[in-house]
């Protein structure tokens, strides 16, 4: 496996890639030092390199969505061989929602044809290698709440990249304390 870091509109990115496509994105930290240091803990044994052409076109692909062009992200290719069937089908329904636009964990249930696995589905989410090309800042509560957010810095990334998209009223994060 190989990685690269990259500068995009909200921070130092990084991704990881393989024969097979894509293994993982990493979504920026505070610091490039952490966003690599992220990316080699999630993917040992990964050595830093200069991307190939198709690499290249999804890093493009990432940075202009994160610059406010509406970028679907589709056609990049991700490596899906380590994952469950039930995740696989999770972040294959999740790819088709637009830029702008959301789904609820209840709606990718639905289309799953398991329409009492939304509980199952933010589970997937949360662990989805590839924050932004599989699009799960745009799946919601059923109230249009955020939840929450895995990736480096939690619900206020989420929010950022959905305001960077054009997304209108989306519901603040419930209070914890």
């Amino acid at each position: 496996m190989h990685y690269t870091l990259f500068e995009t509109a909200i921070g130092t990115c990084g991704v990881v890639w393989g024969a097979r496509g894509l293994t993982g994105v990493h979504l920026p930290d505070t610091n490039p030092a952490r966003t690599r240091a992220g990316v080699t803990r999630r993917f040992p044994g990964a050595v830093p390199a200069k991307p190939p052409p198709d690499v290249q076109q999804a890093i493009d692909g990432i940075v202009a969505l994160l610059r406010g062009e509406k970028r679907g992200l589709r056609e990049i290719a991700l490596d899906f061989d380590a994952l469950p069937a039930f995740n696989r089908r999770v972040y294959e329904i999740a790819r088709t929602i637009d830029p702008g636009s959301t789904l609820t964990y209840g709606d990718i249930a639905r289309r799953l044809g398991s329409p009492g696995t939304a509980r199952a589905v933010g589970h997937a989410l949360g662990r989805n290698p590839w924050p932004i090309i599989v699009p799960c800042h745009r799946v919601l509560g059923a109230d249009g709440r955020m939840g929450g957010f895995s990736a480096p810095g939690g619900v206020a990334t989420k929010r950022k990249m959905l305001e960077i998209e054009g997304v209108d009223g989306v519901q603040p994060a419930p209070r914890l304390f």
